[in-house]
């Protein structure tokens, strides 16, 4: 009888569970980005900004101790030595893309045992108005002070008047021109500012600009972030999108520029000066130089941008400036490509997106509406740099191959290796056909960029690389 009885109970336990697995591995299992948001929030929220403070407010969201935990936060602590409370949405990001919490996450759903947020924190509050970092900069003597250059030289070199681009050309210029031909495009313009003006504008980087807060999209001129991390974003999707600013930093405006300085809290003199510190204005007689090249549309709009106060391509303080001014453009972006659950990134003036499904039957109107959304931005599309790639063909992000994982190129990777092999065999002089001054560091160098997105690759071409005899 009590065999029996423990038989049917046993029986009916067995059966219990089974059921109970097929209702649990039903129960939709939250995505890593809504993992990683829940854990940055609690993060941001922690008494302390150390591993034992971070793993006690990650229990509180999972309501349990789980072992992928401990290796994402160390993971995040050296990537934000300090609560990045201003960028909870990038925390979460990163804390999304963290190996352990994907794996750990691919395996919840094969076992049908997926991971819970028991917990979810609201988000933290961020920073307004001026921000606590910032120098105090009352008026123009603080920013003449700040910058070392006495009110008369901040008053020549920020040349609000627009008196120098009306100068003629000699030594009291302060910017250097050059035409870069591009063939079968529209030329480009590096405008280089003199030694004193371009270390005014260091000063403005290091103690202005580096410290405001930058949009998680953007991943070009970002201590922290780079191609790679920008392209990593885009891995083993069903389609990838990739898109070209036309004249980038041309198109940045200076009510633009001063725009990010106000916004920053910065009195409005203070900001107009630093505008123009900041940008520049290209004399008539640079324009009319303009070499051969591009469409007679496009010409014109370059010549009209660079007539105008904009952003010099060359000063150190256009790309940082460029990423604050395209902050709306990315929030924009990155609400349209949620619409369709697509992710998007941006690395200078190249915008990518990829996403599944969603995003693959509708792509043609996809590309429409970010054209209307930056044309809105008082920015333009390079109609003959988009392209659309689904999984079948090569895809790639700034030049990294994202289908699997990010890649060099292979045809890239061949070449390198055939350069170091004739390096070894013939001399290292036989292949500086370009002329490099130091052509073993060049070559460290692309051999380093292929070992960032492939150590497999990487330590092939260091062999290569160590058998040839300098």
């Amino acid at each position: 009888m009590t065999d029996g009885s423990s038989s049917r109970t046993g029986s009916r336990s067995t059966g219990s569970r089974s059921t109970g697995s097929r209702i649990l591995s039903r129960t939709p299992q939250a995505s890593t980005l809504a993992i990683g948001t829940a854990l940055a929030h609690a993060f941001l929220a922690a008494d302390d900004w150390t591993e034992p403070a971070l793993s006690r407010a990650g229990v509180a969201v999972l309501a349990s101790r789980r072992r992928w935990l401990a290796p994402v936060i160390r993971e995040i602590l050296p990537r934000f030595p300090r609560p990045p409370r201003d960028s909870a949405r990038e925390l979460a990001e990163a804390i999304a893309s963290c190996q352990p919490l994907v794996v750990a996450a691919e395996r919840a759903r094969h076992r049908g045992k997926p991971i819970h947020v028991v917990h979810r924190p609201g988000a933290p509050a961020t920073a307004t108005g001026t921000l606590p970092s910032l120098p105090t900069l009352n008026g123009l003597a603080d920013l003449a002070a700040l910058l070392q250059l006495t009110p008369g030289e901040l008053d020549w070199f920020a040349d609000t008047g627009h008196w120098n681009r009306r100068a003629a050309s000699g030594r009291l210029q302060h910017y250097q021109y050059e035409w870069r031909q591009r063939p079968g495009r529209v030329p480009r313009l590096l405008e280089v500012p003199g030694q004193r003006l371009r270390t005014a504008q260091r000063a403005v980087l290091a103690n202005i600009l580096q410290l405001l807060p930058v949009d998680v999209a953007a991943h070009g001129f970002v201590p922290g972030r780079s191609a790679i991390t920008g392209a990593a974003k885009h891995s083993g999707s069903e389609v990838v999108i990739s898109l070209d600013l036309a004249a980038f930093f041309a198109h940045v405006t200076a009510p633009r520029v001063y725009a990010v300085f106000r916004r920053a809290g910065l009195p409005e003199a203070v900001a107009h000066t630093l505008t123009g510190l900041c940008t520049h204005a290209v004399p008539p007689r640079i324009i009319s130089a303009m070499p051969p090249g591009g469409d007679a549309a496009e010409r014109f709009a370059l010549r009209k941008a660079l007539a105008a106060s904009h952003l010099p391509q060359g000063a150190p303080t256009s790309p940082a400036l460029a990423n604050q001014s395209l902050r709306r453009l990315d929030a924009r972006l990155a609400g349209w490509a949620e619409a369709t659950s697509a992710t998007y990134t941006r690395y200078a003036d190249d915008l990518a997106f990829s996403g599944g499904a969603p995003l693959v039957r509708r792509a043609d109107a996809f590309v429409l509406g970010v054209g209307r959304i930056v044309d809105d931005e008082g920015h333009t599309l390079n109609a003959a740099k988009t392209r659309v790639r689904g999984a079948s063909v090569r895809q790639s992000v700034t030049g990294i191959v994202v289908n699997q994982h990010p890649n060099t190129p292979r045809r890239e990777f061949d070449a390198l290796r055939a350069i170091l092999h004739n390096c070894a065999v013939h001399g290292p002089a036989s292949q500086n056909h370009t002329g490099h001054t130091d052509f073993r560091a060049h070559l460290l160098g692309r051999i380093s960029w292929t070992g960032a997105l492939n150590a497999s690759r990487g330590n092939r071409l260091r062999a290569e690389f160590d058998r040839i005899q300098w």
